[in-house]
């Protein structure tokens, strides 16, 4: 296939007369597109052997080149003068119809001038570097065995009980798990477009946390400062949890060459999910995982026997993938994320299985404390037939462990890279589930990345590798926290964020300016040793206290003291806690307020607060 891609002011054109026997029926004569990108086409005889191949790259040509024109309209054109070695009428036809409805599944406007007519033609090209380029498309079947099997694969779904019982999920009761039946449902159907707004996206505008950049790619996020500031935290304690399970932290590049020798059959797999840009006359597609930097790494390492389990880690911001437009939803679902990524080399299945366990209770153990427990999660397990059967008594050990049923897909026969994956999930209020923490026995890149290590006998080998991310990505653990916030709301509870991840964890409010200065002197106090730890602003505004304290209640703020003569003169205080679970008594001094909130931040990250001391100064984000 030949292909001639012109940027263009316009395009218009007038059907004259035919050019072949039968060709395409018309219902309009002439058209015109405004600011396209119009892409002359001709199918040749090479096209019609591997339709789908050719379609493919024509696709991903095209769309590379319309992403860096940052144009919406593509005129297909018919244009069989750039080739001589045409395809038959047909066949040229149905590729050039297919090229043109996958071009409309990325959200593009598209026209199509009539096939196998003599049309008379005006163009405008804009006249820039970019604005005349041409691509030869050769077919290739670019599927690897395991990807065709993939197509083909059939899975069987079942739930695992906690004594070991594998049940059908057709015939399993799910009646006292109600989450398990939607994620099951959802698994099963693969319904991934996104038919209403998440029920996090008003939250995260509301309380200034995230919001959409108009002026970027859909799923790249802004984040205000309190947004980052949650945001840090995680990332910070997802990245102390992993430097005392022994994570080496490393830094790799987040774009990699398209024609790397050992990358390019990998990429193969999901071109839909690369951003592309080119350099140097080079094409690099930016990592939609840390496996690339973290392999290339370990292969140039020398690494022993004595060095394993051997445990890379990095905290990639950003990983890409270009997810489809209609999945792309608030925090859920983003093309820009953060993902903790720590992979560990073993030497055999036997360590793989050890720290395969060992990984499962530190992901089990990383939600629960950034506040999302084990109810609130489901688990799939995925794995083949032959593995289950051998390896029975390690997976239902890991289902005891999780407390209640799971999901697991068995396949006839290994497709994937790995042979065992588990996943916790979240269910949220669209009854959609996401992925949080993950991990993967991979039998497959050891080698193919050439990676080894020398054994106890001298002799080089291929290590195991396992990908684990504790948490999942970072922006998907704060939508599963809001999401689960909006579950409580619409039982009539009351949301809040855990203590440790709250902007503000005490919010000072004075009766009247008179009292405005003991509240400063309250916050040096309350922060008296433990700067870090204790975060407490003021309402200093021009607002009744009833206002102030409505407005506290719509930040979810854990602590609310209002401050006047009372408090002055006792020096004790009447705080309003957010949840009852905090109060213990009616009436506290500052000592106990502070100890109270060092018992629930004391193993996590310290920062000060993120915005200005008193309300008064802070600007009004949009949200």
């Amino acid at each position: 296939m030949k292909l001639l891609l012109i940027h263009s002011d316009y395009i218009e054109y007038e059907v004259r007369e035919k050019a072949i026997k039968q060709p395409e029926e018309i219902s309009i004569q002439k058209d015109r597109f405004d600011e396209a990108l119009t892409v002359f086409t001709a199918v040749e005889k090479i096209d019609e052997k591997k339709p789908k191949s050719s379609v493919k790259q024509a696709i991903n040509e095209i769309l590379k080149v319309a992403e860096q024109l940052k144009v919406n309209n593509i005129m297909l054109y018919p244009y069989a003068h750039l080739s001589s070695s045409l395809a038959s009428p047909k066949k040229a036809k149905e590729i050039i119809i297919e090229i043109e409805y996958e071009l409309k599944q990325h959200d593009y406007n598209v026209k199509r001038s009539p096939f196998g007519w003599y049309k008379a033609f005006k163009i405008s090209c804009k006249g820039h570097p970019l604005s005349e380029l041409s691509r030869e498309i050769i077919p290739v079947d670019d599927e690897s065995d395991s990807l065709k099997k993939e197509r083909k694969l059939s899975s069987e779904w079942h739930i695992l009980t906690e004594d070991g019982t594998l049940h059908d999920v057709g015939s399993f009761q799910f009646n006292k798990h109600d989450n398990l039946k939607k994620f099951t449902w959802y698994e099963k159907e693969k319904a991934r477009a996104v038919t209403q707004e998440p029920a996090h996206v008003k939250l995260m505008q509301k309380l200034e946390i995230a919001d959409y950049e108009p002026a970027s790619d859909g799923g790249n996020m802004r984040y205000y400062p309190k947004g980052r500031f949650i945001k840090k935290l995680i990332e910070q304690y997802v990245n102390k949890r992993v430097a005392e399970y022994g994570g080496l932290e490393v830094e790799t590049p987040i774009m990699y060459d398209i024609d790397h020798p050992t990358l390019s059959k990998y990429l193969k797999r999901f071109p839909a999910r690369q951003y592309q840009i080119e350099s140097d006359k080079r094409t690099f597609f930016l990592r939609f995982a840390a496996c690339f930097g973290q392999f290339l790494m370990a292969h140039d390492s020398t690494i022993s026997y004595k060095n394993l389990p051997l445990k890379l880690y990095e905290l990639t911001r950003y990983s890409f993938r270009r997810e489809q437009s209609g999945e792309i939803a608030g925090l859920r679902r983003l093309r820009a994320f953060t993902m903790p990524d720590v992979h560990s080399l073993v030497s055999d299945m036997d360590m793989a299985m050890d720290e395969f366990k060992i990984r499962f209770d530190l992901s089990l153990s990383v939600l629960n404390q950034i506040g999302i427990e084990t109810s609130d999660v489901e688990m799939a397990l995925r794995t083949t037939k032959t593995f289950y059967n051998e390896n029975n008594e390690f997976i239902v050990d890991l289902c005891k462990k999780i407390g209640k049923p799971i999901l697991i897909e068995l396949w006839d026969e290994r497709i994937f890279y790995f042979v065992l994956k588990f996943e916790f999930n979240f269910v949220d209020m669209s009854n959609k589930a996401s992925a949080l923490s993950t991990d993967q026995i991979d039998i497959e890149n050891g080698e193919r990345y050439g990676i080894t290590f020398t054994d106890t006998y001298g002799k080089q080998k291929h290590p195991l590798i396992l990908h684990c991310s504790p948490s999942g990505a970072i922006e998907r653990v704060m939508y599963a926290l809001l999401e689960k916030e909006a579950i409580k709301m619409s039982k009539g509870e009351k949301p809040m964020l855990p203590i440790w991840l709250s902007p503000t964890h005490i919010r000072l409010i004075p009766v009247g300016e008179e009292f405005k200065e003991d509240c400063q002197t309250l916050v040096k106090q309350l922060q008296d040793g433990c700067y870090h730890s204790i975060r407490v602003d003021i309402d200093d505004r021009e607002q009744s206290v009833g206002r102030k304290i409505r407005d506290a209640e719509k930040e979810w703020i854990p602590i609310i003291i209002v401050y006047g003569e009372k408090e002055q003169k006792e020096h004790l205080f009447k705080p309003r806690f957010r949840l009852k679970e905090l109060s213990e008594k009616e009436t506290y001094s500052l000592d106990e307020i502070r100890q109270l909130i060092v018992d629930n931040t004391k193993e996590f990250p310290q920062h000060p607060l993120p915005l200005p001391l008193l309300l008064s100064m802070r600007p009004k984000f949009k949200g």
